[in-house]
């Protein structure tokens, strides 16, 4: 095959097969935490709205692109929050689409903070255009389309905020699935395209006022797994199936409520083997504007040895914010 045709296969197999991060990542995660813990629905006690665009490695054919819609809102119970968003992941000729509504019940703890319980229910849409491809034998039957297979899951988290701290846990899709070609193939082996995994995430972050509201640090740690829960699996092949655990270390500062701008590491994990792999330093920033609107764009440096073929990933990202009780805009949220 031309090395057009391996490297688009290569992510396939990278998403797919073994079971590497299938989900898409965020630089600015923090802007779309419902995406991964539906607990965070109704948090910033109004109306919210997020849409962000990603292009990840920029001039690698193939490279994913991922879109991510979210809304969410308390309730006039206030101990309940709720919340839509919606997702677009494609890499190569795989594309993932998925709509999801979630319910959060939130308990009061202490004087200002709240304990969130979130659940979530929807469905993922795969598509695998094989065509796409460029092969050096056409019809080659290891290569038949998979068009529109539907998948309904659910997904459940915790979250614990207060305005100065924030620590949560979601797993987004409970159920795992397998990708089969339309035909069924000639053996299960052969019918078997790839299976969608389950992922975890956890998330933890503070508010440090330098200067009162004028001037406020804000450190983070974002943590996603797959393969956690291997070794429970019945099948004996898929027992080892996972991935290194990925790890966001973000350091932003907030200027007068307004305007934000932060730099984060990436890296991977292999738990008890005292070994990592860098993946990126990323820059962003975020400016609220007087009616409400937030933009905020990201640029990540790739470190690993992609960083030849590409010049980089980028994020867009535009959003509302706004209070309906008081018919205003409120001042932005640290969470």
């Amino acid at each position: 095959m031309r090395n057009s045709i391996a490297l688009t296969v290569c992510f396939v197999l990278l998403s797919f097969v073994s079971s590497a991060q299938q989900r898409a990542q965020f630089t600015k995660y923090m802007f779309n935490s419902m995406v991964f813990n539906p607990a965070y629905a109704g948090s910033k006690d109004h109306m919210s709205f997020s849409l962000i665009h990603r292009s990840q490695w920029v001039g690698f054919g193939g490279a994913p692109t991922s879109q991510s819609f979210t809304f969410h809102t308390p309730l006039r119970n206030e101990k309940v929050g709720v919340g839509l968003r919606v997702l677009n992941d494609k890499i190569g000729p795989t594309q993932n689409t998925e709509a999801y509504a979630a319910y959060a019940y939130r308990l009061p703890i202490g004087e200002k903070g709240k304990l969130s319980i979130g659940v979530q229910g929807g469905v993922d849409r795969f598509d695998a255009n094989w065509s796409e491809l460029r092969l050096e034998e056409e019809n080659d039957p290891a290569f038949v389309d998979v068009n529109a297979q539907w998948f309904p899951n659910f997904g459940a988290g915790i979250y614990f905020y207060n305005p100065k701290f924030y620590v949560g846990v979601g797993v987004p899709h409970l159920i795992e699935y397998d990708y089969r070609r339309p035909d069924g193939g000639n053996t299960e082996q052969n019918s078997l395209v790839g299976r969608q995994y389950r992922h975890y995430y956890a998330m933890a972050g503070t508010a440090i006022p330098i200067n009162g509201d004028n001037l406020v640090f804000r450190p983070s740690v974002f943590i996603k797994n797959v393969g956690l829960d291997a070794s429970l699996r019945d099948e004996v092949d898929q027992k080892n199936i996972g991935a290194p655990t990925s790890v966001d270390i973000d350091l932003s500062l907030f200027f007068y409520k307004t305007f934000w701008v932060g730099a984060a590491y990436r890296t991977s994990i292999e738990a008890f083997q005292n070994t990592s792999s860098d993946d990126s330093i990323d820059i962003w920033a975020a400016y609220y504007l007087n009616n409400g609107m937030r933009v905020g764009i990201a640029y990540d440096y790739t470190l690993s040895a992609i960083q030849t073929a590409t010049s980089g990933s980028f994020e867009l990202m535009v959003g509302y914010e706004m209070n309906f009780e008081k018919d205003m805009i409120v001042t932005p949220r640290y969470f």
